[in-house]
């Protein structure tokens, strides 16, 4: 049974940071790229980085490019995003995706975590 569980987010200020896990299990974890979606309160979902299985190729969207950080270890079938500089806007629900193949679409997702951006 495919699982991803993420973990690690909660309230911080603007201008803080914080690192989201994503422990992946049921699959082969190191066959695929992963990739973060958030959810804002009202909005749908935001595609916010990825990563690839092969070449570890990065790539992200122009609203947290050089803010936030994707990375992965293998060995331990665990997704991070390390996210820095966080601003309101930020404020969201966090989740692991993983592709049915290639970049996607999705088939599976965790139960995400809920990140607040608030002074």
């Amino acid at each position: 049974e495919v699982q991803l569980v993420e973990s690690g987010g909660g309230l911080v200020q603007p201008g803080g940071s914080l690192r989201l896990s994503c422990a992946a299990s049921g699959f082969t974890f190191s066959s695929y790229a992963m990739s973060w979606v958030r959810q804002a309160p009202g909005k749908g979902l935001e595609w916010v980085s990825a990563i690839n299985n092969g070449d570890g190729s990065l790539s992200y969207p122009d609203s947290v490019k050089g803010r936030f950080t994707i990375s992965r270890d293998n060995a331990k079938s665990t997704l991070y995003l390390q996210m820095n500089s966080l601003r309101p806007e930020d404020t969201a629900v966090y989740y692991c995706a993983k592709p049915l193949l290639g970049w996607g679409p999705y088939d599976y997702w965790g139960q995400g975590t809920q990140v607040t951006v608030s002074s």
